[in-house]
């Protein structure tokens, strides 16, 4: 692997056994759009294909068979662009070419952004069955490499496909974004020099999304870069809130509603409370969410001891969240509106969620710091309905644990020490006691406490069984 390559170590070495099988392989890479798909590629490869081509964002038919045939024409060599009536004949001359190469080595195919060269009433799957079924999947030395942002469409039209292309992927990668420790890593080989708070601050806004962290300049502040990529008149990513859900989605605006209605409800909404709050008329709010989550933009969380139809779904999009709280509706035209306003309550009530869906996204390092990883664990939230004096209780992260253990989470984020309050501590022991009586738990239930620098001494510290930090956060 590439030293360039950051934390992407168990898919290259998927990739490499690819290489060296003795069968065709068939390989899927999706992963939310600028998660590094492209780049994992062409680092791997060194850019060095038999043949590749990237599909054409929103081009007809027409354009997309012009386009693979000029990339053909380029790798063949040859001085005349071929014309194909459809993509069988596309296939077909690319299968010829293939045919053509040397022996005795795998020759390697790379279409990126493949869901875009399905457009309309496209032959494309069914031609390309046909090239793997037909030929490729015979021979024992072609590698074809498929990406796509769309993940519902590689999962749909390619991994779950009922048809000829039916459990014919060989090697299936979900590419994710990097966690604390990679951002960390990344942020290190670029000779960045903040700290693990601002470090943190920084995955706030734009996650592990590499391509976002690559517009980073580490010699300014985490403050400054947020005012320069998002603030400044002509700031890089001010539009890219829209750019992204309309290079993914196909009636981008419902989907858009879909995460407001999610940040909106920021403990999360169950599939039949998104479908009373959802405008649109659409029977295709089921695949709408599924492509969310598919995406990596929303996460289905359990609720505890309750069943699928009762599952939660949460925003978990760091960007997504960012541009909804402090870009969507901003015309101040303040250029430094980040730094005139990062100690603000607006700022620091966002920080809270921030951390809350950082720590969701964190539980492998949350059970290492518990001591508990070689133990069977599942998580989820719980809800109390409000009874008729308005009272309700809710609880954002729960880990059971096999060994008859309850951790009851509560996720703070903090500039310094936590301190626990007086009432705080009663209200926790009031709902720890609703939880139990309502849940009949037999387990041992306690309190954990994930801080950014942990809880502060004093009378109510008693009430905490366990500590995770944000250190912990940051660990492999």
């Amino acid at each position: 692997m590439k030293k360039t390559l950051i934390a992407r170590e168990q898919e290259c070495a998927r990739l490499q056994k690819c290489l060296e099988s003795d069968r065709s392989e068939l390989v899927t890479i999706y992963g939310r759009r600028r998660v590094g798909k492209t780049y994992l590629v062409d680092e791997f490869f060194n850019q060095k294909y038999d043949f590749t081509c990237v599909g054409v964002h929103r081009g007809t038919k027409a354009v997309q068979l012009r386009n693979f045939a000029k990339q053909l024409k380029r790798a063949m060599g040859t001085k005349t662009m071929p014309k194909f009536a459809d993509w069988m004949d596309a296939f077909d001359a690319m299968e010829d070419y293939l045919a053509s190469l040397p022996e005795g080595r795998k020759k390697v195919v790379f279409i990126d952004e493949m869901p875009w060269m399905d457009s309309g009433k496209s032959d494309f799957v069914m031609a390309l069955e046909n090239f793997w079924n037909g030929w490729a999947a015979r021979r024992r030395d072609i590698v074809m490499i498929a990406t796509g942002s769309a993940s519902s469409w590689m999962v749909e039209k390619i991994e779950e496909n009922e048809g000829g292309l039916h459990a014919r992927v060989t090697c299936r990668l979900h590419l994710k974004q990097f966690s604390l420790g990679e951002t960390e890593e990344y942020l290190r080989s670029r000779g960045c020099r903040w700290d693990r708070y601002q470090m943190m601050q920084c995955y706030m806004v734009m996650g592990g999304v590499p391509y976002y962290l690559s517009l980073l300049d580490v010699k300014q502040s985490v403050a400054q870069n947020i005012d320069r990529l998002f603030f400044e008149e002509k700031a890089e990513l001010k539009n890219e809130f829209d750019d992204l859900y309309n290079a993914l989605f196909k009636y981008a605006e419902r989907y858009i509603s879909i995460v407001t209605m999610l940040y909106d409800n920021r403990k999360g909404l169950t599939r039949e409370e998104i479908n009373r709050l959802y405008a649109y008329p659409d029977d295709n709010l089921t695949k709408i969410i599924r492509n969310l989550v598919q995406c990596d933009f929303v996460k289905e969380t359990a609720q505890y001891n309750k069943g699928v139809k009762a599952v939660l779904y949460r925003l978990t999009d760091f960007f997504t969240i960012f541009h909804l709280k402090f870009m969507k509706e901003n015309l101040s035209g303040n250029e430094a509106w980040w730094q005139d306003n990062m100690q603000s309550a607006q700022v620091l009530a966002w920080c809270g969620l921030a951390f809350e869906r950082i720590c969701e996204g964190h539980i492998r390092q949350m059970k290492r710091a518990l001591g508990i990883s070689g133990i069977a664990t599942e998580t989820s939230a719980w809800r109390k309905a409000k009874d008729s004096a308005g009272k309700g209780a809710q609880i954002d992260l729960i880990i059971k644990r096999a060994d008859r253990t309850i951790h009851l989470c509560e996720m703070k984020f903090s500039t310094n020490k936590f301190t626990i309050s007086d009432a705080y501590e009663d209200d926790l022991r009031e709902r720890q006691a609703v939880f139990e009586q309502t849940e009949k738990a037999r387990e041992a239930v306690v309190h954990t406490f994930v801080t950014t620098y942990g809880v502060k001494d004093g009378m109510h510290r008693s009430i905490v069984h366990s500590e995770v930090t944000m250190d912990d956060l940051f660990a492999e």
